[in-house]
């Protein structure tokens, strides 16, 4: 299985850049698109919040912070890296 898409999201949730990385990934509208990547970086947000470990700075490579760094389900696998400076990639 290979990547459908990327997403790159900045520190406030919006959405930077979009692209479609094979030919099996949906078409969706323009609005779509934002509303997911909005929706993930909520996610992430509530994410970090909940989590009741803290990493300590040296266990992170990136030096980020806590929150979703992989979601596995039937048919979907999403990874993210989140930078130091808040963008997302996902």
């Amino acid at each position: 299985m290979g990547f459908l898409h990327l997403f790159i999201v900045n520190k406030s949730g919006g959405l930077i850049h979009h692209r479609a990385l094979g030919p099996r990934a949906p078409t969706i509208g323009t609005n779509d698109w934002l509303r997911i990547g909005s929706t993930f970086h909520s996610l992430h947000a509530i994410a970090t919040e909940a989590n009741p470990v803290r990493a300590t700075p040296s266990s992170t490579s990136s030096g980020a912070d806590d929150g979703i760094n992989m979601i596995e389900a039937s048919g979907l696998l999403l990874c993210c890296l989140q930078t130091r400076t808040g963008v997302k990639f996902v």
